[in-house]
């Protein structure tokens, strides 16, 4: 006879600490439950019952009494077990998702809260998958979440990406290793061409889906152009503008392996005669050409976070401000500049003030033509706002 499952401990929130999380805010503060002996005891991670204090049943949530935000919904269901078939349920509801908006499979497969998977981060390169789970509760949660992904996929790769360091706040250690498989060779089909992906030691996951679309957009200016694609990593914006028509692309990054795979991309893809890579300090090295009169039609600056923390907000607005300036001099009149910050902690207001500032220091007359963020394969769970990070601005200059 089977055995019912226990049930997860039960923690209650504090009076009048519940009107977040009764509006359906995925997310309860530390300060915001009753933080008894016994809660503190319990492990990072483990599940638990949510109650107000006035026995509203809020769920079953993952639990870190280590951490700020404390505990992160799993389930409206208080009852909830977290096993292999929940696991699948969940991963099959983001895969559905996916494979209605994508028809080949390469995509973000899950995006944290607005899948229902906090701290979770899955990306997808056909047969290859990266997973990051940046909280303690999705720690856990791996070695089912990996036997759900060979049931639902058949993955030939699973990479635990696990080295990004949000993961600290959570009493994490950083970590890159497979969790599925040994041949860590991976690739990206987008736009017609295929890109290499370092799984292991690329940044992040190995690749920026949450750009696809603005890569179409300014792949669609390129023909006949010539382009700088600044802070390039692996050369995602320059050689879509390559096959796309470009006369002439610089790739512009500081990391010589970065630039490899990109190069080595464009030669699979019989476009090296039309690439050159260029390493260098990327605000260095476009005060350089701007000082020297180069021009280019299209130029994109798509830099890492210059905002780790809130702390850094105003010096982050300036950067993008000074960014902004000096790539707007190398842009010829009539030419287009696609700029984007990925920083969670610069709001999309700031970050088009401190370019719209930059754009005047610069004296450049200009077309707003696109303002956005992520596609759809990164959703944004609508109590969260701020994990709508990424923000992308295309201007027309005159």
């Amino acid at each position: 006879m089977t055995q019912p499952a226990m049930p997860h401990p039960l923690l209650r929130l504090l009076p009048r600490h519940d009107q977040r999380v009764k509006a359906g805010h995925p997310w309860a503060f530390s300060n915001e439950i009753a933080m008894t002996p016994a809660a503190k005891a319990l492990p990072p991670g483990g599940a638990i019952r949510l109650e107000g204090d006035d026995g509203w049943h809020h769920g079953t949530w993952s639990f870190n009494p280590h951490s700020l935000i404390a505990a992160r919904r799993l389930d409206r269901d208080p009852g909830a077990v977290l096993d292999l078939d929940w696991a699948k349920r969940r991963l099959g509801t983001a895969l559905a998702l996916r494979e209605k908006l994508y028809d080949t499979p390469y995509y973000r497969l899950v995006h944290a809260e607005a899948d229902g998977l906090p701290g979770l981060v899955i990306d997808r390169y056909g047969d290859a998958l990266a997973l990051q789970a940046n909280t303690a509760g999705m720690e856990a949660l791996t070695p089912l979440l990996v036997a759900a992904l060979r049931d639902l996929v058949s993955p030939r790769l699973i990479v635990g990406r696990n080295d990004a360091a949000v993961r600290t706040l959570e009493g994490l250690a950083e970590s890159v290793a497979p969790l599925l498989g040994t041949d860590t060779e991976a690739h990206v089909e987008e736009g017609g061409l295929g890109f290499s992906v370092d799984l292991l030691g690329g940044q992040k996951t190995g690749w920026f889906y949450d750009q696809r679309e603005n890569r179409d957009r300014v792949a669609r200016l390129a023909r006949g152009a010539t382009v700088l694609d600044a802070f390039c990593h692996t050369g995602g914006f320059g050689l879509r503008c390559a096959a796309s028509g470009a006369a002439r692309v610089t790739l512009l990054d500081r990391s010589a392996h970065a630039l490899e795979l990109a190069m080595r991309t464009a030669a699979a893809n019989g476009l090296a005669d039309r690439v050159e890579a260029r390493k260098a300090e990327a605000l260095e090295a476009l005060e350089a050409m701007g000082a020297a009169g180069t021009r280019f039609d299209i130029v994109v600056a798509d830099p890492p976070a210059f905002a780790k923390a809130r702390k850094d907000q105003p010096q982050a607005l300036r950067g993008y401000g000074k960014l902004a300036r000096l790539a707007a001099t190398l842009v010829a009149p009539g030419g287009f500049l696609f700029i984007a910050s990925c920083s969670h902690h610069v709001a999309p207001g700031d970050f088009a003030d401190a370019v719209i500032w930059g754009l005047g220091r610069a004296r450049r007359d200009a077309k707003l033509l696109f303002q956005g963020g992520a596609g759809p394969d990164h959703p944004v769970h609508p109590q969260l706002p701020e994990s709508a990070y990424l923000k992308g601005l295309l201007f027309q200059l005159g």
